[in-house]
């Protein structure tokens, strides 16, 4: 029996020893982050709560032993928020592992 019109699918995550660490909708963040030096205004963004948004920070904090996101609190200047070098390097990890997950799914799909 042959089987036809599959197509390979999926996601990649990071996990830690504690569990998911860092999928699409985290990357988002993450990216949101990074370009918009703000929590608030990266949640805005995402279209989701800031409380929401800072909680998954705090996870992402938590299960790594290095601190990803560094809040700034406000001030006459502001606040704001930063992806420490931690973060920098977790986010460039996730894009590298992206990058080969989607030419694996490729290669797959292109052997029908």
């Amino acid at each position: 029996m042959e089987i036809k019109n599959y197509q390979i699918k999926g996601r990649i995550w990071l996990e830690t020893d504690e569990g998911h660490q860092l999928g699409p909708g985290r990357q988002k963040l993450l990216q949101a982050i990074k370009e918009l030096g703000s929590i608030t205004e990266a949640a805005k963004k995402m279209k989701m709560s800031y409380r929401y948004a800072w909680e998954i920070i705090n996870e992402l904090n938590s299960a790594s032993s290095l601190i990803i996101v560094e809040k700034n609190t406000g001030g006459s200047g502001g606040g704001g928020s930063k992806l420490t070098a931690a973060g920098e390097a977790l986010l460039m990890q996730y894009e590298h592992c992206k990058i080969a997950f989607e030419e694996f799914k490729t290669e797959i799909n292109s052997r029908k």
